[in-house]
């Protein structure tokens, strides 16, 4: 069995119907330059006999510094990732303000083969987004997690169309 990580994609639906996602910008120096296509669900590995959803809300503090406020999540499924990592995602609806975000670091030598260790955040940015700029943003093997999550919020008559992703003449935000 190959590696799984489990996360928490919290969420927040405007008076509009506008849903936004809040999503993690990876750390260190590899990411540093990349912003399309590099954000992430906040997630992290578990191991098997773990429970992932346990596994996701210890992920979002340690990535984030943050508790998740309370309330009741809803399992958006598993995707495997094109790297072979299988992922799967809670939806949890809140508001946190992503300025008060901590990650914790990891080390590295850094430059390679310099022989000097540096500690870089795992997370270095927290940012709340409309879905439509999420799906430019996110990792490509975690976009169809916001179809998911949209998926739901649809049935449940939270929102519908467009103004779902907050497209081009439904602006995100009230």
């Amino acid at each position: 069995m190959g590696a799984t990580s489990a996360g928490l994609l919290m969420f927040k639906v405007s008076a509009r119907g506008v849903v936004e996602v809040l999503l993690a910008h990876p750390g260190g120096p590899f990411w540093a330059r990349r912003d399309e296509g590099a954000w992430s669900v906040p997630k992290g590995e578990y191991d098997p006999g773990e429970d992932p959803r346990d596994a996701a809300y210890r992920e979002f503090g340690e990535e984030t510094g943050l508790v998740p406020p309370p309330g009741e999540t809803f399992s958006l499924g598993e995707h495997v990732q094109p790297g072979g990592k299988r992922v799967a995602v809670w939806a949890l609806e809140g508001d946190l303000d992503p300025a008060e975000a901590r990650s914790n670091t990891f080390e590295l030598e850094w430059p390679r083969g310099s022989g000097r260790v540096r500690a870089f955040p795992e997370v270095d940015r927290l940012e709340w987004m409309t879905v439509a700029r999420a799906r430019e943003k996110l990792l490509k093997g975690q976009v169809p997690f916001l179809d998911d999550l949209l998926g739901v919020l649809r049935a449940a008559g939270r929102t519908t169309g467009q103004a779902a992703e907050g497209s081009p003449g439904h602006p995100g935000g009230d």
